[in-house]
């Protein structure tokens, strides 16, 4: 079983949109005879895209998974999203690949998804390895896209381990730096090994000497042995560049075409050459969820079983399936384990294995496979399952934060309950969403990456659910207050043929600083208000202050002290007085310079330097206020305070600015006066939609 372990990849695909990670998986998959045919991203019909959302919009949306055996070795594959909408799922499902295969695209080169993948292969501490894709198209050019990488990604360092033969139309094949030789394509995607060609001689022979320098440098013996003048063989050089690989000392760059077969053959023998296995990447890091100690969790299969999950698939029809990574231990095709999460017991019947849109069944499940389980009545991504008598939690990764909300309101009139439960069960698959019902603007708030992560959301909503969404900016909750100081008197008196009704009280109403709320203070003396009226009084100016004066938006950061007042013996009554404070109130507020607030969110950009400038300059256009900066390597941190009416649509915004390379995340800070020309234009639209 150990060799088992040892033959087993768990390979990310990740880069930008439209680098090619799909086309790769796919010429993968059928040069090991996975697949008898080789599906096009066009034509809407590879293994690997195959949700409506992702075959009308050409894009994945979401991680696929998919098998193949190369001489003798297993890979799993995990076609990741390149779409910045969807790169949340990106950073969730490489947490349990072994190693990042980074597609680079010859003709766009680096694209901010490009660098967020590296940083997150980085942040996992994940050997990683480059392959540049679509040498054949037109305006590709492997020098450019070659200096942009070493510009980019300096540290761990990108070496050369092929150099493509032809460009353009005319690429045809590649020289393999380690062991010299060209290869050379045919139509078919078959390769002919010849010797290098003679135009290029020089220039393999000069980054052959650079790539073994470079590899060298991985194994002390090896460097040594360089150093004093001697050569390396095949073998040492290859045995170092795995070396080296897995210690993250550099990251192999590689090229070819994924459309035109050209390189991947290589490329796949380099997967099961240098890439890890559960075995080469060794323990993982877990808690003791009782006493929080660390605990290593070895890839042993005869260890206590460990596992956790980094995705869900939600399905109509077959249910919930959670597809986890095995950390150590092993499964049978059936059987128990336990939910450190949810402390609870879980029981499955069928292990599965995913390949593309289906479900195969497995036999059982080693340290380092990826599988699935259906139907778990607790379980959910992020959650860790183990042995009962050996409890540990693995730390996953979070989700990327949400950048845009929108109101989701059903089309048709009482299907408020179903739209929300059918979100909810869309959040289960998809860990970027973020759902809550605002109780004040009675809003359904669904927030993501991106508007066409929304979009594409409620486009699932009514494929999988039949729940039709039709979506509107969200609303500002808007608070009103006051700036004078002002004492009135509430009376309510009316007589009717039986008791009449009177309630008498003075109240004076005073403004307090922002943030204080409401503040209630009982002045009666000598009996004025008989005692069992006095909260009645507070009662009315509480169910009043819930609609403001100006725009019927909440009143706030007030007191309100009722000091005199009078009864009658048989008229008044609680309801008498409640009423009196509720006209106490509203007399009030007509002469106490009643002023509109708006929320101000504490907002934090990260962007590079390059953009500050722009950014400085929208935020106060947007009425923001800068609190400061600051800096985090390459990456410039602008903290500011902006009204929450003006950062409605923010992300696309700073997506146009900085070519996608800015982010932002913001939290509630505090509410502050609207001015009053634009006040007057928001209390007009406000009464307006009441209307």
């Amino acid at each position: 079983m150990s060799e088992m372990i040892d033959k087993l990849r768990n390979i990310a695909l990740s880069g930008h949109g439209s680098s090619g990670k799909t086309s790769l998986s796919e010429i993968m998959l059928f040069k090991a005879g996975v697949t008898n045919r080789v599906g096009r991203v066009e034509d809407g019909n590879t293994a690997m895209d195959f949700e409506p959302e992702e075959i009308r919009r050409q894009v994945s949306i979401s991680t696929a998974f998919h098998q193949y055996t190369w001489k003798k070795y297993t890979v799993n594959l995990m076609d990741t999203p390149g779409d910045q909408n969807f790169f949340s799922d990106t950073k969730l499902c490489m947490q349990a690949a072994d190693g990042a295969l980074l597609l680079i695209d010859a003709v766009d080169g680096i694209k901010v998804q490009s660098e967020l993948a590296w940083d997150f292969a980085s942040g996992f501490n994940m050997p990683c390895a480059i392959f540049i894709n679509k040498l054949d198209k037109d305006r590709s050019d492997f020098s450019r896209t070659l200096e942009d990488i070493k510009k980019s990604f300096e540290s761990p360092k990108p070496i050369i381990l092929q150099l493509p033969i032809g460009a353009e139309a005319g690429f045809k094949g590649v020289v393999d730096l380690v062991g010299m030789k060209a290869y050379i394509y045919d139509a078919s995607g078959n390769a002919k090994e010849s010797d290098i060609p003679a135009d290029m001689k020089d220039e393999a022979e000069m980054e052959h000497l650079a790539m073994v320098e470079n590899v060298a440098e991985a194994d002390d013996s090896l460097l040594e042995k360089y150093l004093e003048g001697e050569s390396l063989s095949d073998d040492e050089i290859r045995s170092a560049l795995k070396k080296g690989t897995l210690n993250r000392a550099f990251v192999p760059v590689m090229c070819g075409s994924a459309t035109k077969n050209i390189g991947i053959d290589l490329l796949m023998d380099f997967v099961i050459n240098c890439m890890p296995s559960p075995s080469d990447l060794g323990a993982f890091t877990a808690a003791d969820p009782d006493s929080g100690n660390e605990i290593q969790c070895l890839p042993d299969p005869d260890a206590p079983f460990a596992a956790f999950v980094f995705k869900t698939v939600a399905d109509p029809y077959a249910g919930r399936l959670s597809i986890f990574r095995v950390v150590s231990g092993k499964l049978g095709s059936d059987g128990n384990f336990y939910n450190v999460n949810k402390d609870s017991k879980e029981r499955f019947t069928q292990l599965l294995r995913i390949a593309g849109k289906e479900q195969k069944p497995a036999s059982g499940a080693i340290p380092g496979s990826i599988c699935a389980v259906a139907k778990l009545k607790d379980t959910g991504t992020g959650d860790t399952l183990c042995a009962e008598n050996k409890k540990v939690k693995f730390k996953c990764a979070e989700p990327l934060p949400a950048m845009i909300s929108f109101a989701a309101s059903p089309k048709e009139k009482g299907d408020e309950d179903k739209v929300f439960s059918s979100l909810s069960k869309v959040m289960e698959e998809d860990m970027a969403l973020r759902l809550v019902r605002n109780a004040e603007t009675k809003e359904i708030l669904l927030s993501g990456m991106g508007q066409v992560h929304i979009e594409a959301t409620v486009e699932k909503l009514k494929r999988k659910y039949n729940v039709d969404v039709q979506l509107k900016p969200q609303k500002v909750p808007y608070r009103e207050t006051f700036k004078k100081k002002v004492r009135v008197q509430g009376r309510h008196k009316k007589q009717t043929g039986g008791h009449g009704q009177f309630g008498d009280c003075w109240v004076q109403f005073e403004p307090l600083p922002r943030g204080s709320g409401f503040e209630y203070v009982d002045a009666i003396v000598g009996g004025s208000i008989p005692r069992q009226y006095i909260p009645a009084v507070e009662k009315g100016i509480v169910e009043s202050m819930a609609r403001g004066f100006l725009t019927g938006s909440p009143m706030v950061d007030f007191r309100a002290t009722a000091d005199d007042g009078s009864y009658h013996a048989v008229d008044s009554s609680e309801m008498a007085f409640k009423i009196a404070g509720s006209l106490a109130f509203k007399k009030a507020m007509e002469q106490a310079q009643p002023v509109l607030l708006e929320p101000i969110m504490e907002v934090t950009v990260i962007t590079p330097e390059d953009y500050m400038g722009d950014i400085m300059g929208d935020l106060n256009s947007r009425r923001g206020r800068v609190l400061g900066m600051d800096s985090a390597g390459k990456k410039q941190i602008i903290k500011a305070n902006v009204p929450m009416a003006e950062f409605l649509s923010y992300a696309p915004d700073l997506n146009s600015m900085t070519g996608g390379r800015g982010t932002f995340s913001l939290k509630f800070s505090h509410y502050d006066e609207v001015p009053a020309a634009i006040a007057q234009k928001v209390i007009e639209e406000l009464k307006a939609d009441q209307e």
